[in-house]
């Protein structure tokens, strides 16, 4: 079942204890955040304000006892997006979001998989479509699941991954965290 717009979020806002994504892209282009990834590239600098939609909902999400995180599985060197991206990481795991980054320019791929997905409950998988220039083209929630194969995608990716803090920190002093 696609799932756009309002069903999308309903959807999305109704999970019950979990919510996790895994993200693999090097560039997402997102017609929302142009204006703001255009400027960030200009500034390096980028401001969110503490009432951003998605930043509120996070703390909703935790103030409800519900857990939301993600992995992003890259390689070196950051592309511009994803130096964004760690800019807007810093925020969305300020307000509650557990946010880490599995490095794999120096390691062989341990089964990540080359798929962006999240995974609701453990039980609600929705793949998210890109074209090859990173728009998002769909939501595909899937009908019956493999669910323990999503769940060992999830648990591989968290096993070879650091918090996005401590990752940032091995970055800047030039030493890479493991």
């Amino acid at each position: 079942m696609r799932l756009e717009g309002d069903a999308w979020r309903e959807f999305f806002d109704g999970f019950q204890s979990s919510a996790w994504r895994l993200e693999t892209r090097a560039a997402y282009s997102m017609p929302g955040e142009q204006e703001e990834f255009t400027s960030f590239l200009t500034t390096g600098r980028l401001h969110i304000p503490d009432d951003d939609a998605w930043l509120t909902r996070v703390r909703d999400f935790r103030a409800s006892g519900r857990t939301i995180g993600r992995v992003h599985a890259l390689t070196r060197p950051l592309s511009d997006y994803l130096r964004y991206e760690f800019a807007v990481y810093r925020h969305t795991s300020r307000a509650g979001e557990d946010v880490r980054i599995a490095d794999l320019t120096d390691t062989p791929n341990p089964g990540i998989p080359d798929f962006d997905f999240w995974m609701f409950d453990e039980k609600h998988v929705v793949l998210m479509e890109y074209d090859p220039n990173g728009v998002q083209a769909g939501r595909e929630l899937l009908d019956r699941p493999d669910i323990a194969r999503f769940i060992g995608y999830r648990d591989i990716a968290m096993g070879h991954s650091v918090p996005f803090h401590e990752y940032q920190a091995g970055l800047r002093s030039g030493v890479r965290a493991e």
